[in-house]
Formats: structure tokens, sequence, C-alpha cells
């Protein structure tokens, strides 16, 4: 660990004072610094990413998640440019003779702006920028899109993106480039969301009125990311209109929603509140069906201005989802989270923001039928304070540190009423602690060259109080050699570790890099190296989360994640950047990937290091991304190769392994993804949307054979997942329509009419089999979820 640690501040020196040395080469020059905040003109709304560049010297910046940029130039005079996707683009002069603070609002595209030029290096700044494997999708975007039931679904969106997959129709979570659904970082203004999606996958829990801001890293991590192996998607909600109060919602044909967001104080603080909710369940009460499913939702933030220096954020979210049978059955899981934020300007080059989070999943049955409660979920607190650093024109530094505390419920049960005959029984509770800190680097090199390195150093504390199981040879897994099958082990003993004491601990030194050469003006190469640890393992035997799944920490038998992720990539504008180009290629490699032993009983286990054995896993693949950026049809298309696949090799020559210690294709595997997103803009009041989607189908593992035992039949199977579901495909449309689309003040709306899977293909969510009753033979049974779906929603605001 010493080691680690004075490698860790071996790099940071070293940074520092590579930092301040690329001055000296420089002819000494007179600098000063343009700094300040970028905002939408109507709400005052800060924007995150916006590009500003300078073409007198070819670089530029983007503004941080707090709308906050910095610049430092020689004395001169300088044309600046500000483009930002949705808005219309800023061209203004400025002369930089002393230190300039200067805010910037932009206005929406449609609106009217004074001294507005349009210039075409909007989309060079990806070119110039060693940032790849990211995508970022606007809410405007997003609500084009055709999705099931006509709700806006940002999972949905980003299906659509190359990489990008789920475990099928009506599943939850998302997969990235041959990843676990368990190993992406999903940010909701920067606390953790254990599970994104409500009813079972259907929807995603994020409300799109109060998105602002999305970006996906499926590579190329920045250090100040940690946790995950395989991806990030960092979300960020509105901050409220500073100017004036209005709502917005819409209503559709299984939920609803209301937005309304105001002034506390003008131009100096804001609130914003929203809420949406299902009813679909109602129209089963109305049949005497006393089964239910629905969901609901809330968002809130609010912030205030301190002064030019200091500012302060509140937000919140809070989420459950209720299924019910019949009222012997009743599932209630969800998300919340709150974060209080204080965002601090040293100077005009140094931006710090503290952050104090709090984040809960927590997932509750109350079975009547059976007389008993069951609870499980996991909770974490969360500090980190992170410093931006413009240190010149040419070099930006990120820094860093947090600390994160766990608290893990494997599993409460106590009795549903008093006559109930079951005891009250707290499977033993874990805790965890996870302490890192960072540095990252962006430095423009040459005119060509472009570099972003870092460096993270994480660690990990598995706590007390806790009784542990003690094992020969530390193996909570044997191998029966007889039957050549693992088996639980038998525990020789246990320890226990007071409260706060060290049971096993972690450290790992994470080091990311990413490099941008720039062939010319509209073209470049990029490539990327990041490893990236996981602490935390989602227990589950299904290809997508459920929300039944439990998460544990690691410990002295389950080893964290380890990955190590290359990308090289092609990147291209043409024909004025009407149209972009990325061309990515990838291989990641993780460690420690958990597997289970046959027939493993994962729910309720308090010895779950007796069903897992630690395994690897690997993914390689070829994406390609097609954009078409202007006029009245733009879009993209998406096509992925990729090949994803998992080993749990014999722990010596004498054991077989999983699988017999041979690869075999993850339960996330698709060869082929390929997407066709698409919208039309007819007219003013007309715009038309449309999505293709093909895919491989996922794999599943068929019987090969069967055999007769006491008179009844039992299948054989083969290697796992050797098999596939039929190849998965559907089209989506949808038309919106404006009443009156010039209309800018008070009541406004919009229809939206949507047609999911228009030609009814039955897509298989799974195949089971069966033996029929009358002939005896064996057949198949495809079990679909969706035909043709229609769909119509009613979108307000005012």
């Amino acid at each position: 660990m010493q080691q680690k640690i004075m490698l860790l501040l071996f790099f940071i020196t070293a940074t520092a004072s590579f930092s301040q040395g690329t001055s000296f080469a420089e002819p000494l020059k007179e600098k000063f610094t343009l700094s300040g905040t970028i905002s939408d003109a109507r709400t005052n709304e800060t924007l995150i990413g916006v590009n500003i560049f300078i073409p007198e010297t070819k670089t530029g910046i983007t503004t941080n998640e707090y709308g906050f940029y910095s610049i430092t130039l020689p004395k001169g005079t300088y044309n600046i440019q500000i483009s930002y996707m949705g808005y219309e683009t800023v061209e203004e002069t400025i002369s930089l003779t002393k230190d300039i603070k200067k805010n910037l609002a932009l206005t929406e595209t449609g609106q009217q702006l004074d001294e507005v030029v349009i210039n075409t290096e909007k989309t060079a700044t990806n070119i110039r920028k060693p940032e790849m494997s990211v995508n970022k999708l606007s809410i405007g975007t997003i609500k084009k899109i055709p999705v099931v039931l006509g709700e806006v679904d940002v999972i949905k969106a980003l299906l659509t993106l190359p990489g990008v997959t789920n475990a099928g129709e009506g599943q939850s979570g998302f997969n990235v480039r041959g990843g676990g659904a368990d190993q992406n970082l999903i940010l909701l203004d920067e606390a953790t969301i254990f599970n994104s999606s409500h009813v079972f996958g259907f929807f995603s829990v994020f409300n799109p009125d109060a998105i602002k801001d999305l970006k996906l890293y499926k590579g190329g991590i920045p250090a100040r990311f940690g946790g995950r192996v395989s991806s990030v998607l960092d979300i960020y909600q509105k901050d409220g209109n500073s100017n004036k109060f209005s709502m917005n919602g819409g209503i559709g044909i299984v939920s609803s929603r209301l937005l309304a967001e105001g002034p506390i104080v003008k131009e100096r603080g804001s609130f914003l509140f929203a809420g949406r909710a299902s009813y679909a369940h109602l129209f089963l009460k109305l049949s005497d069906n006393k089964n239910s499913a629905y969901f609901y939702d809330l968002n809130t933030k609010m912030n205030y201005k301190l002064n030019q220096n200091n500012n302060l954020f509140l937000s919140g979210y809070f989420g459950r989802d209720v299924f019910s049978l019949n009222n012997s059955f009743v599932n209630t899981y969800g998300n919340a989270t709150l974060n209080l934020r204080w965002n601090h300007l040293y100077s005009d080059k140094l931006f710090s923001n503290l952050s104090v989070i709090y984040s809960d999943y927590y997932y509750g049955l109350d079975l009547n039928l059976l007389g008993f409660l069951w609870n499980s979920g996991i909770k974490n607190y969360n500090i980190k304070y992170d410093l931006k650093h413009y240190v010149t024109d040419k070099i930006k530094l990120n820094y860093g540190v947090s600390g994160i505390y766990y608290n893990f419920n494997p599993g409460t049960i106590e009795p549903s009423d008093a006559t109930s005959g079951i005891n009250y029984k707290q499977l033993e509770k874990k805790y965890a602690f996870e302490p890192s800190l960072y540095i990252d680097a962006e430095q423009k090199v040459t005119k060509e060259l472009s570099l972003s390195y870092g460096l993270r150093y994480s660690q990990f504390y598995r706590l007390g109080s806790s009784t542990v199981n003690l094992y020969q040879d530390n193996q909570a897994v044997v191998f029966n050699h007889e039957l050549q099958i693992y088996e639980k082990g038998t525990p020789i003993g246990t320890k226990y570790y007071s409260h706060n004491k060290v049971i096993e601990s972690f450290d790992n030194l994470e080091p990311r890099f990413a490099a941008s050469y720039q062939l010319d003006e509209n073209q470049s190469v990029k490539a990327s190296y990041n490893r990236m640890t996981q602490y935390l393992q989602l227990i589950s035997n299904t290809a997508s989360p459920t929300p039944l799944d439990v998460w544990t920490p690691s410990d002295q038998y389950i080893k964290p994640q380890i990955a190590d992720q290359v990308a090289l990539g092609y990147f291209r504008n043409f024909r004025d950047d009407k149209y972009s180009l990325e061309v990515e290629t990838f291989y990641k490699k993780v460690k420690n990937r958990i597997d289970y032993i046959d027939g493993a009983d994962l729910i309720a286990n308090e010895a779950i290091e007796q069903v897992i054995l630690n395994g690897e896993m690997r993914a390689y693949g070829l994406e390609v991304l097609l954009r078409k950026n202007t006029g009245k049809l733009n879009g993209w298309i998406s096509y992925t190769l990729s090949k994803s696949q998992q080993r749990t090799p014999g722990r010596d020559a004498t054991e077989t392994g999983i699988n017999n210690g041979s690869w075999y294709n993850s339960g996330y595997d698709k060869l082929h993804n390929l997407s066709v997103t698409s919208s039309y803009n007819f007219n003013p009041k007309w715009t038309f949307g449309a999505n293709f989607v093909l895919q491989s189908g996922q794999p599943v593992t068929y019987p090969n054979g069967q055999y007769e035992y006491g008179g009844i039949t039992i299948p054989s199977y083969g290697l796992r997942n050797g098999d596939r579901l039929p190849a998965y495909h559907h089209l989506d449309l949808s038309a919106t329509y404006t009443p009156k689309p010039n209309k800018k003040k008070g009541w406004q709306s919009e229809w939206v009419f949507s047609l999911y899977n228009v030609y009814g293909r039955k897509n298989a969510a799974s195949i089971s089999f069966r033996q029929n009753v009358d002939t005896g033979a064996n057949e198949a049974i495809r079990l679909s979820i969706f035909g043709v779906v229609p769909g119509v929603s009613y979108n307000f605001k005012f």
C-alpha cells in the first residue's frame, strides 16, 4: 500500500511540474483569463458541455457540470465562438487586455438572438478533444425516439447507441460493451442509483422533464469516476427556472407527469419539483381485478447563489414500484437519494465542489399468504470534494477525494401479524468503507496532439460487526472429485469482528489515458486505456437485474473485479459538419467476475460465499456510428459487432471449473446489434420519428437430451449458453403534432402518437420446453411480451 501511495504522489508531483513547465517552452507573453458561466437565456439554467472555441489559437474549452468555463490566453483580440446542441451558435469579439469575467446566455434554436453567427466549429471540438467512447444525447433528441406506450425513456434511448444493449424486451438495466448491468455506475446529480427501472424494466426511473444533461462513458473513463468496471452514466437534473414561474407536464395512456419550477429569489435562486405516476392499475380495480402494478417518483432541486463565488444546491429523488397479487403478495422497491452541494470559486482558474450524498435502495416483500414480511437493501453515505484547475489554455487539472460508507441489509424477516407463526430474523448486515483520491490532466501538447491522463487510488475495507465463517484451506466452495461437481464447503469455525473492525482490505491503482491526434480540421484518430475496480458485487443468476437481487461487498472470499480496457478510434466530420462518423474498436478483460456453482441458492443465503467462484470475462468488438446532424431529416445509424464471454477455470489441475473451464457466451452477448434512428421535421406542426432495431438473440442453454427417473422425464443440458433465442427486431414510428408552433407564451401543447413494433414481431423473451400431455412429444413454448402497441400522449407547458 505504501508503494502505491508513493507512486500516486510521484504522479501528482510530476503532473503538476509538467503542467507548469509547459509554459517555459513558449515565448514569455502577458496572459489573461476569460471566465464565467453559460446559461439558458429563458430559464437562466446553466448549461453543461458548451463548446467555447478560439480560432486564432485553435484551442477550446467546455463548460463543466455547473456551467463554468475558464481559459487563459495571451493578451490580444479574439473571436470567441460558443456552440451547444439545440442552441443558436454565438460569435463574439473580445479584447483581452485584463482578466475578464463574462457570463453568457444562449437562446434555443428557433428563437431570435442578436449577433448570432452560425459557424462550422460546433462539432469540431469533438475531433480535437482527447475523449472517446463517450455518447451524449439531448433530452430533445430522446423525446423524438418512439418507444413502447409513448412513454419517453432515457434508458431505451441509450439502447440505440453502439455498444449498448439489454437482455431483451421488457428487461431492466442495460449492458455496455459486453458487461453486466451491475457493472454500470449510474449517477443522478452525483448520487448512485442502484436500480434504473420501473415496473421490472418497462420504464426507466428518470423523468425526462427533470433531466438537464446525460453522458454515457463506455471507455476512456476519467479518473474522477470509480467503483464499476463497464461504464458510467452521468445524469444531472435541471436547476429550475430562476427568471419566472412555469409548469409543464404530460398525460399518457399509462402514466402522467407534472413539473413546476420558478425563482426563490429572481436570478439568484430557484426551485424545481417534478412528479410522475402510473395509473393503469386503476382500470383493473374497475373490473374487480385485485392485482395491480404501478410506480411513482419525485424529483426535487433547489439552488441559491450566495454571492459571485459561492452557490448551494440541494437535490433529491424518491421512487417506488408496487406490485400486488390479490393482496396476498405485495412487492415494493425503489431508490431514494439526497445531495447537498457547495460550489466555491477560489479564483477565475480554480473551481471547487463539495458534495454530501445519501443513496438508498429498498426492496420489500409482503407475503400475507405465508404470514411474513421481507425487506432488504443497500445504503451509502458519500462525501466528496472535487477541484477543477484551469492552469493555462493548454492544460486543465481535475483532482479530488471521496469516501463512501456502505450499509448492506441482506434481508430482514418479520411476522406480518400477531397470529403469524414466523419468528423475527435479521440476516447479518454487512458494512464497508471505500475511500479514494484522484488526479486527471487534459493537455494540448501540440496543434495536432491532445492528451488526457490520470490516476485514481482506491481502497476498500470490509468492516464489522460481523461473524465470518472459516473454511479448510480458506475455500468456501469444494470440488467433489468423485462426482466431478462443486459443492458448498462446510465451515470449520467462525470468527467475530467487532464494530468497524477490518475484516478484509484491498487497494488498487487505476491509471487512465486517452490521446487524440488531429489529421486535419475534420478528422482525427484517438486511443484510450483505463483500469477500473469494482468492490461491490450483485448476486444474481439472471441476465437482467431483478429487484430481488442483493448487493454484497468484496471480502476474503469474493474478490473485487478489476477491468482493463483499450480502445482505438477514427473520427470524422464531413460535408461541412452535416455528417459525422465514429468508428471504434475495443478489448476489455475483467478479473474476478463472479460465477455460481450449479444449483446455487442465492436468496436469503447467509453464506453466499459457498456458492460463488471467482472467474474472468472478456469482451471485444467494433462499433460504428454515422450521424446526420442537420437538415429536416436527421438521426443516426449505429452498428456493433462484438463478443462477450466468461470463463471460470478450475483452481488447480484436478478441478474441471465451470463449463469444463472453457469460455462461454455471457448472458448479454449480442454478436450483431443494428439500430437506425431518424427524425423528420415535415413542417412546423408535424415531426415524424422512426426507430429500427435488429439484434442477435440472447444466449440460452437448451436441453440436448432427456432421461427417465422414477417415471419422470428429466431433461439434460449441454454447455452453458451454447444456444440462442431467435433474432430480435422491431420497427417503431411516432408523429408529433404541435397545433400552434409559433406560440411562445401562455399555454403551449403538443400531441405525440406512437406505434411500437409496427409489423407485430413476436420477439421471444424466453423459450421453455414441456411435454405435450396429449401426444407425449416434447414441444417448445415461446413467451413474447409485446405485439403491436399504439400510444398517445398530450404534453403541455405554461
